[in-house]
């Protein structure tokens, strides 16, 4: 092993429904990073939670995760003064488990709400991407929301409503979205990512069954009313002073931007840049900085909006740890905006660095 080089552990897999389109990210990042620079390292995270040492994502898209039998189980000691991995077994590990900085590439709940980010604090382990405030924040689209109308963001109408609500008082719950949303309408669990349980209503009977499918995913449900418009996204990379690429747009095969759309190849395709108004990407641009220092996010995050034909901005959501497959929103508009793929890479590893020397500069008592 080189020791000039950085050394790099790359997190992926989890027990979220993203699970495979983090294995998709993981393994266009590890095909890309420049290996002149890292000694790359990998732990896949199995649905069920377990830690492997040394699987390569490609391999588990093809095969699956191993039997824990079959394959090195690890766990990160949890030591301040020297954060490292061991195995399960007492198996060896390159450089005795050590690492320079974690490259989390977890998607959804358990690796993109702040709850891996918390465990990573603990360990005091540097990693790439937003801290436990601005993951859980990201996450959570109805605090989200909240901090955005604190920013003075503009938003769509929208309901939070509690999964108890739903399900012990159904008519009072239809009659507020009917009464303050109206149709058509969207429902979303509060806390997932890449439109897993999320439908659109168009009258009562299919709001009953979108409420029961989201509270399934959720115990807090956020409705939203429906936005005529175009769906524009952008890009954020920085930590104190972030900057915003160019727009793109989506253009959905479907009524709307479903998690097969995003992950398949079912028709919707992808406009980079959007075509708009010079004046009005300059106001996305600044919106989208403006949402990302709202939920405090770091690293990296893609901020979501609505044009109408009128060319109002709607912000519709904050994803902190975008996808990086090969069609992924995030990396393509950084690419047209002039940062290639392998650049930002080196960029985030650089900014997770910069967060945790920042961090360590702190103190946290006065001894």
């Amino acid at each position: 092993m080189d020791d000039h080089k950085l050394k790099v552990v790359l997190l992926f897999g989890g027990r979220s429904g993203e699970h495979e389109v983090s294995l998709n990210s993981a393994h266009s990042i590890y095909k890309a990073i420049d290996r002149n620079r890292y000694n790359v390292e990998t732990i896949g995270i199995s649905k069920q939670g377990q830690w492997f040492w040394g699987v390569l994502p490609e391999e588990l898209i093809k095969n699956g995760f191993p039997k824990p039998d079959e394959a090195i189980q690890v766990t990160l000691v949890i030591d301040p003064t020297n954060p490292h991995f061991i195995s399960l077994d007492g198996h060896s590990l390159p450089n005795q488990g050590t690492f320079d900085i974690i490259f989390p590439v977890l998607h959804g709940p358990y690796g993109e709400d702040g709850t891996l980010q918390g465990l990573l604090e603990m360990a005091n382990a540097p990693y790439v991407g937003s801290g436990v405030l601005g993951s859980s924040l990201g996450m959570d689209k109805d605090r989200m929301k909240a901090v955005f109308l604190e920013k003075h963001l503009p938003l769509a109408r929208y309901v939070t409503l509690l999964r108890s609500e739903v399900l012990g008082s159904m008519e009072t719950c239809l009659n507020r979205i009917e009464e303050t949303i109206g149709y058509p309408c969207f429902v979303k669990p509060a806390n997932l990512g890449s439109s897993v349980g999320i439908s659109k209503a168009h009258h009562r009977e299919e709001l009953l069954d979108a409420l029961k499918t989201a509270s399934v995913f959720d115990r807090k449900l956020v409705i939203e009313e429906t936005i005529i418009g175009r769906e524009i996204e952008l890009s954020v990379l920085g930590n104190d002073t972030p900057m915003a690429s160019v727009p793109g747009e989506i253009l959905p095969a479907e009524e709307f931007y479903t998690y097969e759309a995003k992950y398949s190849d079912i028709g919707s395709s992808l406009l980079i840049p959007a075509v708009l108004d010079e004046s009005v990407v300059k106001k996305l641009q600044v919106m989208a900085v403006e949402a990302f220092q709202a939920v405090e996010a770091n690293g990296l995050s893609r901020v979501d909006f609505f044009v109408t034909a009128e060319n109002e901005i709607i912000l519709n959501e904050i994803n902190t740890l975008p996808g990086f497959t090969e069609i992924s929103m995030y990396p393509k508009m950084w690419e047209a905006t002039g940062i290639p793929y392998k650049e930002l890479i080196d960029r985030l590893i650089s900014l997770g660095l910069e967060r945790f020397q920042d961090k360590q500069n702190c103190k946290i008592s006065l001894g």
